[in-house]
């Protein structure tokens, strides 16, 4: 029995929902590409290190977390657009704009393309200033 792509994303969100960067890079081709489009990152390369990327967005935001606003799935792929949020580790408050394209690929993803508001991101995690 197949898994269908829709079974697939909710599985996969379920995945970042509970923040869990094992089970993420479990759902990845073995030469899969994650690519967080926020300016100047290179993409991960294979589920070690789509792990390791994924285990660092949870450092940066303990708890992060994705409102989901709209959805399309094909056959092998889906699109779908969340408002981001949550608390940085320097406890700025986290609200930015996300849409992830993802490649599906014999029931596992193949390619992920997330696309956020870097500077709104980068004003997220950016280091508190201190008063003088």
């Amino acid at each position: 029995m197949s898994i269908t792509t829709r079974e697939l994303f909710e599985h996969y969100h379920a995945c970042w929902e509970a923040r869990d960067p094992d089970r993420i890079a479990e759902l990845h081709t073995d030469d899969s590409v994650f690519h967080l489009h926020s300016g100047g990152q290179a993409p991960a390369r294979g589920r070690a290190a789509i792990r390791e990327t994924a285990a660092g967005m949870f450092e940066l935001v303990p708890d992060l977390a994705f409102e989901r606003i709209s959805l399309r799935v094909g056959e092998d792929f889906w699109a779908v657009q969340f408002k981001m949020t949550g608390t940085s580790a320097a406890g700025a408050k986290v609200n930015v704009d996300l849409v992830d394209y993802v490649l599906v690929e014999d029931g596992a993803v193949k390619e992920k393309h997330s696309y956020v508001d870097g500077v709104a991101m980068q004003a997220a995690l950016a280091p508190a200033e201190v008063a003088p």
